[in-house]
């Protein structure tokens, strides 16, 4: 007959506590709540992704702006040149400018995870968008930039 004190084995190994550890139970319920922040956590993330991937459109859009006005005060026209109104490419949207002696328009069309983004302004600071995909995100303003999911400005 064993008493309180005496030893018990333990895989094997003589201790005086007893065997400790997870049941089936226990790591199940742990996996389901992984699961669970899991299922919260990733879909945020991709939203600020995306948010931070559209600063770079509206933020390259505005600089582009400044550059044709600037070119506009110094020959009372917009730019008609490659230089002045050149297309061009970053990580993710491509820049197009179409211009005449009075107008213009500048668009940023995204590519690879973004390519359901366009967005434009003009010579009369007229910003629109389309968005198509992701579907959260699908939405049309044409007195804005869309900058976050729902349609929001």
């Amino acid at each position: 007959m064993q008493t309180v004190n005496q030893s018990k084995k333990c895989l094997g190994i003589s201790s005086k506590y007893t065997c400790r550890g997870f049941s089936l139970i226990e790591l199940m319920i742990v996996v389901v709540i992984v699961v669970i922040l899991s299922a919260i956590a990733i879909p945020s993330y991709s939203n600020y992704v995306i948010r931070a991937k559209v600063t770079e459109a509206t933020s390259e859009l505005a600089t582009k702006r400044v550059q044709m006005e600037q070119y506009y005060q110094d020959n009372r026209q917009y730019a008609q040149t490659a230089t002045a109104c050149a297309d061009s490419q970053s990580a993710n949207f491509s820049f197009t400018c179409v211009a005449d002696a009075n107008t213009y328009t500048i668009t940023a069309t995204g590519k690879n995870a973004i390519s359901g983004f366009t967005y434009t302004i003009d010579q009369a600071n007229v910003k629109t968008s389309n968005i198509t995909s992701p579907a959260d995100w699908a939405s049309t303003s044409s007195n804005c930039w869309v900058t976050k999911q729902g349609g929001a400005c």
